[in-house]
């Protein structure tokens, strides 16, 4: 175990599978402490033990959905009674691929309420003991779809560009009190997430999932999906005392995808 992150307490959403599983244990790997969220109680407490067993740090499983405004409130309290929030990844999010017609109001407002008011829910409540502290660092997971505009995704889109817009806004209202805000902005990680993505597409377009993962690897220079450890690798940057002159960037990491 190396040091980079020893003595400090991450609090992640979604942080039982994919990028925020892969973010969790790099922490972990880097001497962090955690405060694990998502919304499935007993596949974040087997999370939870498994970091805890394998890295030798304190580990302690939230499980709540970051809609719910109280339940976040709850959950920071119960995190902050144990020490400090150093590091807050906003990892949670959902996707739904449809073309702009065939979204339903209540399809394109579940996109919204996770992925940019679990956003504000959480942050909201982590800020104050940052700002009293004078130190903190907010890191969310935003996306390439926060970059640019893509087909059949707009729910998606709109809420990565906000998530885009609010680390520009706080990183600029948070720098008088050494709170940095940065964004990740992810191509297509291989995750189920992922996997989803791809059949949603590959329905909306009427070919096969085959057909869909070829046309989606054509788009990129580095012919592969992201690796959720590389995102990872990122955010342990960021969560570092190495980022400290590092405030309100939105870093892609996308293979060179948004060169072409």
């Amino acid at each position: 175990m190396s040091a980079r992150l020893l003595g400090k307490t991450a609090l992640i959403t979604g942080a039982s599978r994919g990028i925020g599983l892969a973010i969790a244990e790099a922490f972990a790997r880097e001497g962090a402490n955690l405060a694990l969220n998502a919304r499935d109680p007993v596949k974040l407490q087997e999370t939870a033990d498994a970091l805890a067993a394998a890295h030798g740090v304190r580990v302690t499983a939230h499980a709540c959905d970051v809609t719910d405004r109280d339940a976040m409130q709850r959950m920071v309290q119960n995190v902050e009674a144990e020490g400090n929030i150093d590091v807050l990844v906003n990892n949670a999010g959902v996707h739904k691929a449809r073309p702009f017609l065939e979204y339903t109001f209540e399809d394109f407002r579940d996109v919204l309420e996770t992925n940019v008011y679990g956003v504000l829910h959480v942050t909201q409540f982590v800020l104050p003991a940052m700002i009293a502290r004078k130190h903190g660092r907010v890191i969310n997971l935003a996306s390439t779809a926060g970059k640019g505009g893509t087909r059949n995704q707009s729910a998606y889109n709109a809420s990565k560009h906000a998530v885009v817009g609010l680390t520009r806004c706080l990183a600029l209202e948070m720098s008088a009190h050494n709170v940095l805000v940065n964004a990740i902005c992810p191509w297509v990680v291989d995750t189920d997430m992922a996997t989803g993505f791809i059949s949603e597409h590959a329905k909306n377009l009427g070919i096969d999932v085959e057909q869909a993962t070829k046309n989606f690897l054509s788009m990129v220079p580095i012919k592969r999906f992201i690796r959720p450890e590389e995102v990872a690798n990122l955010a342990v940057f960021l969560a570092s005392d190495e980022s400290s002159y590092v405030n309100g960037q939105s870093w892609a990491v996308d293979g060179g995808y948004s060169m072409i």
